[in-house]
């Protein structure tokens, strides 16, 4: 196993300060945040007890991308959430928020793969580069819910087809109504 796949441990000390394991050097919240960027799965335990901090630490960090004006949970979900917790649903919102996550992973992935295949843009220097950052944004986002992305040539099922085959129309009337309005 590469050392890039087993979890970066992080430990955290009484003193509250982030130890990272690898590399013999504190961190913060922002580093790790990084690292999770970049693709890497981290684990943060306390010293003394040895307790799995992970999840507290996440929501931190999501919670203060959020107060910094960069909101990806809508005021509705995040509402929904908070009800989730005092409703017997809240057993099965795990499920459903990874099977959504899922979802949007592999129609994201198919949707750039169209694009790459029809859109002269695709072409232009730089779109890789945004590419990859929006992969990088989406595994950021789903904490690796779901696995790896589908491979290029794997096949949708037959509503996925359908729904593909209507955002490829949609897509053309855009690119139709682009090219008019530049001429």
């Amino acid at each position: 196993m590469a050392e890039t796949d087993k979890p970066l441990l992080i430990k955290r000390y009484a003193s509250r300060r982030l130890y990272n394991t690898e590399t013999s050097d504190y961190v913060t919240l922002e580093d790790i945040s990084g690292f999770i960027r970049d693709g890497r799965e981290v684990q943060i335990v306390d010293l003394k007890s040895g307790d799995d901090l992970t999840r507290q630490y996440l929501l931190q960090i999501v919670a203060e991308n959020e107060s910094k004006g960069q909101s990806v949970l809508p005021i509705n979900v995040l509402t929904d959430l908070v009800r989730s917790y005092t409703t017997q649903a809240g057993t099965m919102v795990p499920q459903f928020l990874a099977a959504s996550f899922e979802a949007f992973q592999n129609s994201q992935s198919k949707w750039v793969e169209n694009i790459n295949q029809i859109n002269p843009m695709a072409k232009m220097p730089g779109f890789e580069a945004m590419q990859a950052q929006q992969e990088a944004f989406l595994k950021a986002m789903t904490g690796g819910i779901g696995g790896k992305w589908p491979a290029p040539g794997d096949e949708p099922a037959p509503k996925e087809e359908e729904d593909l085959d209507a955002i490829k129309k949609q897509l053309g009337e855009l690119q139709e109504k682009l090219s008019k309005m530049g001429k």
